[in-house]
């Protein structure tokens, strides 16, 4: 299998920050506030399973002309700076009196306007990924700039995809559909679907997944009631439809889609 090359070229990133100050200038934004992984990622490349952890929190600012400025825990400085951002800003964290709030706050009154709008994604799908006294601190100490939507910027930029993207995309659904083909080594009567669950995440990533943070599924006699609860040590019996569905990554693009199996006559 053909994969294509891991990452972006800088023009991409640089082609993604451009359209949405475009984007800004329109809606009379003087920065964006990014602070969950996939929008931080769509800008800089910044690629890590830490995000993960509650613990810290990450920051990404968006100026209305310029590069983006990241405002990161300490830890992160080493990978960020092998991304295209060059101004990278670090606090050690965890900082149980000021977790890079300050830091943040100065970022955003240097980049901004005294009576500049800095856009936060707050619509379907968005979270603040930040503690709440924190945004409230960072509120309060920005004086007369306020923080309003984001007018959907990068959930719109996201929505159409690049060549390159799509080259990704294709990979995942590629080693999805290869560790499909192979449920048959797998899945059996008498095996319990917990263990097909886990054998199933180990077909993904022999494939070359790098990781299955997503597998649901469910089987029972004729059909199956629903597709979220957790795989039970149930074995399979003759007569299940067995169905599995994932979203595995590669290089930071998922796939999302099932496959039916009926074992026996359904």
């Amino acid at each position: 299998m053909n994969l294509p090359l891991r990452g972006f070229p800088v023009a991409e990133f640089r082609s993604r920050t451009a359209r949405a100050q475009a984007l800004m200038q329109d809606a009379q934004l003087s920065a964006l506030l990014l602070t969950t992984e996939p929008e931080v990622r769509y800008y800089t490349g910044f690629l890590t399973r830490f995000w993960e952890s509650p613990t810290r929190p990450w920051y990404l600012v968006i100026p209305l002309a310029g590069d983006p400025i990241a405002v990161v825990p300490s830890i992160g400085a080493h990978l960020m700076g092998q991304t295209w951002v060059q101004d990278i800003r670090t606090w050690q964290a965890p900082d149980y009196h000021d977790d890079g709030v300050g830091l943040l706050l100065d970022t955003l009154k240097e980049v901004t306007p005294p009576e500049g709008q800095i856009g936060v994604a707050d619509r379907m799908e968005s979270h603040l990924r930040m503690p709440l006294a924190d945004f409230r601190t960072l509120e309060n100490g920005l004086g007369v700039r306020r923080i309003v939507s984001d007018a959907q910027i990068t959930r719109r930029l996201r929505l159409v995809k690049s060549d390159a993207e799509v080259s990704k995309i294709k990979a995942a659904t590629t080693i999805a559909n290869r560790a499909f083909d192979r449920v048959p080594e797998i899945a059996s009567v008498g095996k319990p679907l917990a263990t097909i669950f886990r054998d199933f995440q180990r077909l993904c990533l022999e494939e070359g997944a790098d990781w299955v943070p997503y597998l649901a599924g469910g089987a029972a006699q004729g059909g199956y009631g629903d597709v979220i609860s957790p795989a039970t040590d149930s074995p399979l019996v003759h007569g299940d439809v067995l169905m599995l569905d994932t979203g595995l990554v590669w290089d930071g693009y998922l796939c999302d889609f099932d496959r039916n199996y009926s074992l026996g006559e359904p």
